[in-house]
């Protein structure tokens, strides 16, 4: 791997400006739902936003390739979603904008703003597999793992990471890909989309029963030539920092190592994260990091380095932005620190000797039906 080459973060301020709907937390405001001072849903600009100011505010940021890319193309988007689902996204888009789906309001403009997103991601990916970039992260928004082909939901509008994986192949670029998604939410989107597949290993980590409530079952591995390419692994709630990562080195990594892929992608979500308001999983910014590390290790043994990193959840807008200068400490192997000032309170959150104990052994079933 060329030493010059640098970590890449795609990112742009018109992202941020995404937005739409009166929400309280994830309820339609009226009845005798309140509106919120600051209204809306979680999945507001702010975490995004104080992530790449910290970043700035502590100089990573100069050590970074910072950039933004081109929106995708409606041919590049309709690799993955139907012509008739993107032309009525248009259409509201063009108006005064709307919801399609669930929980996926967009203003005016906000089918422009998802394109940029995806195209994000999509630019991360081939810029990486391409050689332009050693490893590159996407700050992707609106997030993409949850959305289906033709219906949007849980906040997610087009499926960043499959118009990603879908550009790259149609590039030539690769034809191996694994995505490991460690959002506290399943990845269903992803899921469905290449649940029949055998060159894309998606692997969701989330927290069991979580959303969607019914989807990350165990025991969905795929279909046809997928089966065995799908793995879920579902962790019951208060999991904690040490079953993170002896999921990551008992079942991630020796998957991993067993698939051999051109390049490793990641779902990256916050909301595992200790504050987050729709996650209960008691990560700490020091978890992300260590994850961080295991798949930039991992990457540089299977496929040159290849690595490359989208945004999904974290709804902690005071916490995200220590996890995330976390991951790009170690992705940039920069010497720029952001210390987590919460440390010693979620050291102090941390599962008991017999809650991990107990956690270790559903994962040690989940090796066994994943790996044999």
């Amino acid at each position: 791997m060329g030493t010059d080459r640098k970590t890449g973060f795609f990112w742009d301020e018109k992202t941020f400006w995404h937005g739409g709907g009166n929400y309280a937390l994830t309820l339609p405001v009226g009845g005798l739902v309140q509106p919120l001072v600051a209204g809306g849903l979680p999945e507001a600009p702010e975490t995004k936003r104080r992530f790449k100011n910290l970043m700035d505010v502590t100089g990573l940021s100069a050590e970074l390739a910072m950039q933004t890319a081109s929106p995708c193309t409606e041919e590049e988007l309709a690799r993955v979603h139907p012509l008739g689902f993107l032309h009525k996204f248009q259409e509201l888009s063009a108006a005064n904008g709307g919801e399609l789906g669930l929980r996926t309001p967009f203003l005016k403009g906000g089918y422009e703003i998802a394109a940029l997103s995806a195209g994000l991601s999509r630019s991360a990916l081939c810029d990486v597999l391409s050689g332009k970039l050693k490893n590159a992260y996407a700050l992707s928004r609106p997030p993409g793992h949850h959305c289906l082909p033709d219906w949007p939901n849980g906040f997610c509008l087009l499926a960043n990471l499959a118009i990603a994986i879908e550009a790259a192949k149609a590039q030539g670029l690769a034809t191996r890909f694994a995505v490991i998604d460690w959002d506290v939410h399943h990845g269903n989107g992803t899921e469905h989309i290449f649940y029949d597949r055998d060159d894309v290993l998606t692997i969701s980590i989330h927290e069991e029963n979580n959303y969607p409530i019914n989807s990350g079952h165990l025991a969905d591995k795929g279909r046809g030539a997928g089966l065995g390419y799908n793995m879920n692994i579902p962790l019951p709630p208060g999991t904690g920092h040490a079953s993170y990562l002896e999921t990551m080195d008992k079942i991630v990594l020796p998957a991993l190592a067993r698939f051999k892929p051109d390049v490793i992608i990641i779902a990256c979500g916050y909301d595992a994260g200790t504050f987050d308001p729709l996650g209960h999983q008691l990560c700490t910014a020091e978890t992300f990091r260590q994850m961080t590390r295991r798949v930039v290790k991992a990457a540089e043994e299977l496929c040159d380095g290849k690595l490359m990193m989208a945004h999904e959840g974290g709804y902690s807008e005071a916490y995200v932005p220590f996890c995330g200068h976390a991951v790009m400490e170690e992705m940039s192997g920069s010497q720029i620190t952001a210390p987590d000032p919460m440390a010693e309170v979620v050291a102090a959150r941390q599962p008991s000797a017999r809650a991990k104990a107990f956690v270790s052994e559903l994962i040690d079933e989940m090796v066994t039906e994943h790996l044999g």
